[in-house]
């Protein structure tokens, strides 16, 4: 019978020589010069792998400090990403055995960092839990990792050397002119995050501009930095559920990283209600991240949905082109922004190490663990193209047709 490690090894073996693997009773294998050491620190470690699906035992191993890796995570899943562990049932019963028997399939305390989220999914009440879980974090942890302009989504960068602050500026503006924003207009924001958004309209286009968030936290955050900024007159984020918004119209809407809250079913009904919103001439940009294609189920029970997004889903931008073109816009412009995305998120994770003793300090070992995993994770998944990011821009077309959208796009090449 081989040490612990030996039977981790010959798994991990088949596929690539790049790991060595360390196991918490001294034994070891796999080349010493490795780029990725996988550390097994202690028994527990093997029973999430045997108990969970997926990549979800590996996942709760890690974030519970049972597994680590030594040296760059986003290395290591580089590394690793594409190998197909597969074992044969000879080879894993010999696996049960030197790693534990029985007392393997014991199922070990689910962390209690994961979601647990009541009632149904996509209602009110359900959505404010699963916003609250991930955004209602620490206003001081996301300032840490995502800098002075606390904005939580794809960056567009102009140069690729262009700094974080500078490719949000550089978002936000895009969306400003893709929207035709001017003086005196009004602008919607919903999802608005920190305000981000809404404090770009108001203070560079002068536009009177609304946002809507459903965590409590940003919504505290934004006023003070709106009062703080003098753009008060100017520019208010709400704690309020988009659904819940005055039978009222603006003449933009923007909705920057927040379709993929809504749910894959509810999106006829949520592009039906923003269609509504909008005055005949006016145009909606729609930013999220995207499914590859449209063909790719909704995935319920991963690490992310459990630790970083609860409820959250993801579709095809062909659905979400579908579902706006239903509810009666016309698209006039798509854009895929998925190496921009990998950009943004490597600069959070660096903000992140950065910041990482007091991250540590403010929301746990745990949690800090979670969202190193999570940055590492997406950065590489938007790299090799498993997911995207798009922009969909769309207009409510006048009663006789007229679009008021230029003849060709007029917002520059960023």
């Amino acid at each position: 019978m081989g040490t612990r490690a030996d039977a981790i090894a010959r798994v991990i073996a088949r596929n690539t020589d790049q790991v060595q693997v360390t196991v918490f009773d001294g034994s070891r294998a796999g080349p010493p010069d490795a780029p990725v050491r996988i550390e097994f620190r202690s028994p527990r470690a093997f029973s999430y792998l045997a108990t969970a699906p997926s990549q979800l035992g590996l996942a709760r191993a890690f974030v519970s400090g049972d597994i680590d890796v030594d040296g760059d995570l986003y290395t290591a899943l580089s590394t690793l990403a594409g190998q197909k562990f597969t074992v044969p049932l000879a080879e894993q019963v010999r696996l049960l055995r030197e790693l534990g028997g029985v007392r393997l399939l014991r199922r070990p305390p689910v962390p209690p960092q994961e979601a647990r989220l009541r009632g149904r999914v996509h209602s009110k009440a359900r959505d404010r839990q699963a916003i609250s879980h991930h955004y209602d974090v620490s206003n001081k942890f996301y300032e840490w990792l995502l800098g002075p302009s606390m904005t939580y989504t794809c960056a567009v960068y102009p140069t690729p050397t262009a700094t974080l602050e500078e490719a949000q500026f550089a978002k936000h503006d895009l969306v400003a002119r893709k929207l035709a924003l001017q003086p005196g207009m009004r602008l919607l924001d919903v999802g608005c995050g920190w305000g981000g958004m809404v404090m770009h309209a108001a203070r560079h286009y002068g536009v009177k501009a609304l946002g809507v968030t459903l965590s409590r936290r940003q919504a505290e955050w934004a006023q003070k930095a709106i009062a703080e900024a003098g753009l008060s007159d100017l520019a208010e984020v709400r704690h309020l559920d988009y659904r819940d918004l005055p039978d009222e119209q603006f003449d933009a809407i923007s909705s920057i990283g927040l379709t993929e809250h809504v749910g894959v079913r509810q999106m006829p009904a949520y592009f039906a209600f923003l269609y509504r919103r909008l005055r005949p001439g006016g145009r909606l940009l729609n930013h999220c991240i995207t499914e590859p294609d449209n063909r790719t189920p909704v995935a319920r029970n991963g690490f992310i949905r459990r630790y970083i997004f609860p409820d959250g889903e993801l579709t095809g931008v062909g659905r979400i082109i579908s579902d706006m073109h239903d509810a009666g816009f016309e698209v006039r412009h798509e854009e895929n922004l998925r190496e921009h995305y990998a950009m943004t998120t490597a600069a959070w994770a660096a903000n992140l190490d950065a910041h990482w003793e007091e991250s540590v300090a403010e929301v746990g070992l745990a949690k800090a663990r979670a969202w190193r995993l999570y940055l590492a994770g997406v950065r590489l998944g938007f790299e090799r193209n498993q997911i995207q990011l798009h922009q969909v821009l769309g207009v409510r077309l006048h009663a006789n047709g007229r679009s008021d959208m230029p003849l060709r796009p007029d917002w520059g090449g960023v």
